[in-house]
């Protein structure tokens, strides 16, 4: 008998106090804002969307990375 693993993606629960905000796509942003649902970043990190990002707020390394490495990011 094998037994198989899965990597889940990690979550924030909404009440922890995140230190860096994270690269989303567009249309989720709205939809979770209003409705509660969950959103996955860039850098795999699920969580509900609660408050939006200022200029010169912290931003995940990761999901920087990875947005900056897709084509017309420019």
């Amino acid at each position: 008998m094998t037994t198989q693993t899965r990597d889940a993606p990690r979550t924030s629960d909404a009440d922890q106090d995140d230190k860096f905000f994270h690269y989303v796509r567009k249309n989720k942003v709205a939809e979770s804002a209003v409705l509660g649902t969950m959103v996955q970043a860039r850098c795999g990190e699920v969580f509900p969307v609660t408050r939006a990002a200022k200029p010169g707020s912290p931003v995940c390394l990761r999901c920087k990375e990875i947005y900056e490495s897709l084509p017309g990011s420019d």
